[in-house]
């Protein structure tokens, strides 16, 4: 870290708790102390010292057209100068719901709101509503925000730090989430069995991006789909990472299931702050005015979010943007792949489309229990020397590397050339 950002974290310290405003940035995971941004250009970002990154933090996933990409850039310029807040309908919204509708059909009926954690607590509350169940199920390691009801073995923040039940958050307010093993089918099974007339909706991340990426098992998302509809619960994807990334209609599309809910963000607000809700539309019926489930926000729907991600999903209409993702994620995982083989170094390189991680363990990663197996000291000495080579990748073991369409093959290749360094580095540790 440089001198300008080793002063702005020192005063930073005296504002925020640990000098952030979000847990991991704070680099705690990996040692040191985080460089600041001063801006960002299409895969690079350069810090306050003036060091520029190859990016594949990409703000944690939305970035996948790259960073300040001149039509955004021009959308949200325009959009600004009529105003920053109505608090009132706008056109703008309904042709980004329009956009969203095109490439997400169960998204019958949405709501639009200010971030994915925003988005998933509402989901979770219309599908209470709806059924007139209490109990949700999710699955150990997986981040679907911080709402009380939902920091109950998460992954993410939770995971780095080896805190996975927050405090803070009152028994009974995670009384009524239950937890499952992920990619278990089976222990699903046997919980419908004995409790599925108290399950008001299972949550799933489709491809589980918050403690690493770990794809689903062959099966595992439509046996999810059946026990849902058999025991009448709702099966709400978070897509908050996975909308518009490993899909132009997110996991849905790739694997084939229409959930009864979905939750996305991040990308569909072209990266500044802006979730949705949606699905059935009998279901989100419920929400007020038309039902008994209250939810609502002024910020909901702000101009600048909703023309950033009218601007962002225009930019992935066509079907070869993701042929060039894919192609891209690939030469990069591969690369990394055969680099880390070469010098004898165990790791799992997990991808799906263009959300990526590397593993530091000999062993599958398929579920949070084989996750916990990684070595996060090993990361982290990967992770220092590829930052020292101009690389910036997640501050964590427990996260995704985003690859985006600013991405060149020379920014690939000098990333694989980086890698063949730390990975020598760490052979010979």
């Amino acid at each position: 870290m440089g001198e300008r950002s080793r002063a702005l974290f020192a005063e930073a310290a005296g504002y925020f708790p640990g000098g952030v405003n979000s847990p991991v940035r704070a680099f705690r995971a990996v040692g040191g102390e985080p460089f600041f941004v001063a801006r960002a250009a299409g895969s690079r970002i350069t810090d306050a010292d003036g060091v520029t990154y190859i990016d594949y933090v990409a703000s944690w996933g939305p970035m996948i057209v790259g960073h300040a990409h001149p039509k955004v850039v021009a959308a949200i310029q325009q959009a600004a100068s009529g105003g920053t807040s109505y608090g009132a309908p706008t056109e703008a919204e309904t042709r980004l719901a329009q956009r969203i509708q095109a490439a997400f059909p169960s998204l019958e009926r949405m709501r639009l709101v200010s971030s994915g954690t925003e988005a998933c607590m509402s989901a979770l509350r219309v599908a209470r509503g709806a059924t007139g169940r209490s109990a949700i199920v999710k699955f150990e390691g997986a981040y679907h925000g911080h709402a009380d009801s939902l920091l109950v073995k998460s992954g993410s923040g939770g995971l780095t730090f080896g805190v996975p039940d927050s405090l803070g958050v009152s028994e009974s307010a995670a009384r009524d989430t239950l937890t499952l093993p992920y990619n278990d089918l089976g222990a699903a099974e046997r919980l419908f069995g004995a409790r599925g007339r108290e399950i008001a909706a299972v949550i799933v991340e489709p491809v589980a991006g918050n403690m690493g990426v770990v794809p689903p098992a062959a099966g595992f998302l439509a046996g999810l789909r059946d026990l849902t509809r058999r025991h009448g619960a709702l099966l709400i994807f978070d897509e908050v990472i996975t909308g518009f990334r490993v899909a132009r209609g997110g996991a849905q599309e790739r694997y084939g299931i229409n959930p009864d809910l979905t939750c996305l963000g991040k990308i569909v607000g072209g990266g500044l702050p802006l979730g949705v809700y949606g699905g059935r539309a009998d279901v989100m019926a419920h929400v007020a005015p038309l039902g008994g489930v209250y939810q609502a926000g002024t910020l909901s729907g702000n101009p600048i979010a909703v023309a950033a991600g009218i601007a962002t999903l225009d930019l992935l209409t066509d079907a070869s943007t993701y042929v060039e993702l894919e192609a891209k994620a690939g030469r990069l995982a591969e690369g990394l792949k055969q680099t880390a083989a070469r010098h004898r170094i165990p790791v799992q390189g997990n991808r799906v489309a263009s959300m990526m991680t590397l593993f530091f363990t000999a062993d599958p990663v398929v579920d949070y229990a084989s996750v916990k197996k990684a070595d996060p000291k090993r990361y982290a000495t990967f992770f220092r020397t590829m930052l020292e080579q101009g690389v910036s990748l997640a501050p964590s073991q427990f996260e995704a590397a985003f690859v985006s369409l600013a991405h060149t093959a020379e920014d690939l290749e000098r990333t694989i050339a980086a890698a063949d360094t730390a990975f020598a580095r760490l052979g010979n540790s």
